[in-house]
């Protein structure tokens, strides 16, 4: 399984390009990688990178009831998010489905970055990410991945940290 640094990223799927760039421009030191296989679960991704499932930063969009915008929770592959946790922080959500996630984002389901979004996204980073040293989020398609710490991708975002996931 190859998980080199994507040399080719010319030639990859404009949200794949996208990720690069906006990586580029902050001065991420890890370009994002191109997997062999399609990583569209937290699952996936732990497979194909050979890493465990809380490493990978999975990305779970809600669409908030007041004013439709889109929500972004990244927390671990192994932790759920508890959607009451999350309206805490944002007010009333609803689900988003695979059409919404698209015209927000960008980015299909299975892809969603945590950056460099087509529209404005408000973001949380749940707390349960900082337990690992280096964590994997999607870089814009199912195929794509880049490493990051989470003071990283706390700095790549923006994004303030919260408590979103169910309790274990």
């Amino acid at each position: 399984m190859s998980t080199r640094p994507d040399t080719a990223a010319a030639d990859r799927p404009e949200g794949f390009q996208r990720v690069t760039r906006a990586l580029a421009d902050r001065g991420h030191a890890h370009a994002p990688r191109w997997l062999d296989v399609s990583a569209r679960t937290s699952q996936e991704a732990a497979d194909a990178l050979g890493v465990s499932l809380g490493q990978i930063a999975k990305s779970v969009i809600f669409r908030r009831k007041s004013d439709d915008a889109a929500v972004l929770v990244v927390t671990s592959g192994d932790r759920r998010v508890d959607e009451k946790r999350v309206a805490a922080h944002t007010g009333p959500l609803g689900r988003a489905d695979a059409d919404f996630v698209k015209a927000r984002t960008g980015f299909s389901i299975g892809g969603v970055a945590p950056l460099a979004h087509a529209e404005p996204v408000l973001t949380l980073l749940d707390r349960e990410l900082f337990r690992f040293a280096e964590i994997w989020a999607a870089a814009g398609h199912p195929n794509g991945v880049f490493c990051a710490s989470p003071d990283e991708l706390l700095r790549l975002t923006g994004a303030p940290v919260a408590d979103v996931v169910k309790a274990s």
